[in-house]
């Protein structure tokens, strides 16, 4: 996986690859852009695990995006770390329930944790 530096949301990602607003907020219903998708497709592409299915990782963006609250910086940590225990522990693939046990960093983390009333 090429190592990526700088930080961004890929949630503001629009068709044009522009930032459509300057909050980036997302309606309740989430929906993640096509070319957000398409990030998470091409950091995909990059894993060289061996039974991976190509795919998983779009299929789970709305998941993904909650999970790293929009930060790519979070998002490529998460897959990152993700590989690497598919590889430690034998799997070579990646699923939601493996990314769910990997931790994030504090602001991702506090983003994701369910607010209590």
């Amino acid at each position: 996986m090429r190592h990526l530096t700088g930080t961004g949301r890929y949630d503001r990602i629009d068709g044009h690859g522009r930032f459509p607003s300057a909050r980036g907020e997302q309606p309740v219903e989430m929906r993640v852009s096509r070319p957000a998708r398409d990030v998470i497709a091409d950091i995909e592409t990059a894993l060289d695990l061996t039974s991976h299915k190509s795919g998983t990782l779009p299929r789970h963006a709305p998941h993904l995006h909650q999970r790293t609250a929009g930060r790519i910086g979070s998002l490529t940590g998460l897959i990152h770390q993700a590989a690497i225990t598919a590889i430690c522990d034998g799997t070579e693939r990646i699923t939601k329930a493996s990314l769910d046990t990997i931790r994030l960093g504090h602001l991702a983390e506090t983003h994701h944790r369910p607010r209590g009333r």
